[in-house]
């Protein structure tokens, strides 16, 4: 009887399998922007086209995915300047491209500013497109910064990184870390952005993990920094619009291969259909040699 029981049981499941087949259509390309603006620094706004689901990913598909010549233009309420179109050479025939200020000429500089808030708009292709940002006051910084030696590792020489941060009164601080080691560029981290829906005027102390680069992540359990390394830590206070769009971002492309994530659409501040996002950083720096 127990196993005519398994049977019908196996024999159930089995027939209500249905195959189910997806219809995935070509789609048309969509403008991807990738834009910033810090304090101090020049906007640098980079412009792509998206690639269709089944591209085969190649050097020569990704340098064929660069606009070029779009009509770029930055405001900050009181001047507007035109972006113009540059390239940085990568080797065997290959650039990367972007739009920042002329920097031949003075009197179209604009460097971005605590306090303002900047609108960018492209067109490209008989589209328009606009976005707006804001680079906040830097309110929020940590009060100190210390390494530990990483626990139970049998590895004396990795350190882990603990801030104590004050968040101001009122909600909506909300934050983008970035760390530089030694020789290496800033990377962002793991989990790089949040907010002050929690902590909202409290002090409180928070472990720092290592930005990871996310074309050749480091895995989790090996991601420390270590003694003498020079760490360079990059604390940016940002507007609500720049947090929704990297948090979105981050989960989903954490989520990329998990059956059991949860349906999520990246929020972007570009107009007109377009995908990416303008963000405002206002930017604070702290160089430390880890003992």
């Amino acid at each position: 009887m127990r196993h005519l029981l398994v049977l019908l049981l196996a024999g159930l499941f089995v027939s209500c399998e249905k195959d189910i087949d997806f219809d995935l259509k070509e789609s048309a390309p969509t403008l991807v922007v990738d834009g910033e603006i810090e304090n101090g620094l020049p906007p640098v706004i980079r412009l792509t086209k998206s690639l269709d689901y089944f591209s085969q990913i190649n050097p020569q598909l990704l340098a064929g995915s660069f606009v070029h010549n779009a009509e770029v233009l930055l405001s900050d309420g009181v001047q507007t300047k035109r972006l113009v179109e540059y390239s940085i050479p990568l080797g065997l025939g290959y650039s990367i491209y972007f739009y920042t200020v002329d920097t031949t000429s003075p009197a179209n500089i604009m460097l971005g500013e605590f306090n303002k808030t900047y609108t960018l708009t492209i067109v490209a292709d008989g589209k328009t497109y606009n976005a707006t940002t804001h680079i906040p006051a830097l309110t929020k910084v940590p009060d100190s910064l210390f390494f530990k030696p990483a626990p139970q590792n049998p590895d004396t020489n990795k350190r882990i990184m603990f801030l104590t941060v004050s968040d101001p009164p009122g909600l909506g601080n909300c934050g983008r870390y970035f760390t530089k080691k030694n020789s290496e560029t800033f990377y962002p981290g793991r989990n790089s952005v949040y907010n002050d829906d929690v902590v909202d005027g409290t002090t409180y102390t928070v472990q720092v993990e290592p930005g990871i680069n996310r074309n050749n992540p480091t895995e989790f359990e090996e991601n420390f920094f270590r003694k003498s390394d020079t760490v360079t830590l990059k604390i940016c206070n940002i507007d609500r619009a720049t947090y929704n769009f990297w948090n979105t971002w981050e989960f989903a492309q954490q989520s990329i291969g998990n059956p059991f994530s949860q349906p999520n659409k990246v929020l972007g501040n570009i107009s007109n259909g377009a995908l990416g996002a303008f963000c405002g950083y206002a930017s604070w720096y702290k160089t430390m040699v880890v003992e």
